[in-house]
């Protein structure tokens, strides 16, 4: 099955000004991702997806031949993954290069390890639609999660008649660090829509992603302090 390993980094950022290339410990961030993914894959097939002079200029220099520069209409606030994973995928196609999927991997995940990607790996196949890596939420709907009703008061946002939270089903959140996605399925349907996943558990600690600058200084701690084994 061949792979394409897609990391998407977008020059603007409102929460970290310009947090892709930004030194996290004595490196870029996105060179924490570009490092885990050279462990399993050849330069060929990883493509970084971007719509910024500087990012293109900050990888080449770490020897990744960034293959295209994203549109600008790809590359705002308000444009979902759906048209630039298109957009790879449909500029490998004209050049004769088919993948059978998508592993795509936000730099703003820089704790992720080898074996996430290889075990992530291992759940694919043809019949569904994604893989995609999740942490055990915290908050439940059953007892921690609530929604504002129509007279303005809050309401649990699933009803059950559970005794205790360690008793309801067991609630997973979508982490952002990975999915493992079919080209297949891609090309008929947007991410959203997707009705066959899987979920591929990783532990809260290689789950940090970088959005705030608290996260950013989390994640600086948990480096300092050598909590990465």
């Amino acid at each position: 099955m061949k792979t394409l390993y897609l990391i998407p980094a977008r020059g603007g950022s409102k929460g970290i000004p310009g947090k892709n290339i930004k030194d996290l410990c004595g490196k870029p961030l996105i060179y924490y991702t570009i490092d885990v993914v050279r462990e399993i894959a050849e330069d060929i097939d990883i493509c970084v997806s971007t719509d910024s002079d500087e990012i293109i200029s900050v990888v080449e220099s770490y020897g990744l031949k960034v293959p295209f520069k994203r549109p600008a209409e790809l590359a705002s606030d308000s444009s979902g993954s759906y048209g630039f994973l298109l957009h790879a995928l449909d500029y490998y196609e004209k050049l004769g290069v088919n993948y059978d999927n998508i592993l795509l991997l936000q730099p703003t995940s820089p704790f992720r390890k080898r074996n996430h990607l290889e075990e992530i790996m291992l759940l694919f196949d043809n019949s569904i639609d994604m893989v995609v890596s999740v942490s055990k939420s915290h908050h439940n709907p059953y007892f921690t999660l609530f929604e504002e009703n129509s007279e303005g008061f809050l309401c649990r946002s699933k009803i059950g008649s559970f005794e205790s939270r360690q008793t309801a089903p067991p609630v997973f959140a979508y982490n952002g660090s990975l999915y493992l996605i079919n080209c297949e399925s891609l090309k008929r349907t947007p991410l959203n829509d997707f009705e066959r996943i899987r979920k591929y558990i990783m532990d809260d600690l290689y789950s940090i992603d970088i959005d705030e600058p608290l996260d950013w200084a989390i994640c600086e701690t948990v480096l300092r302090e050598g909590y990465l084994k």
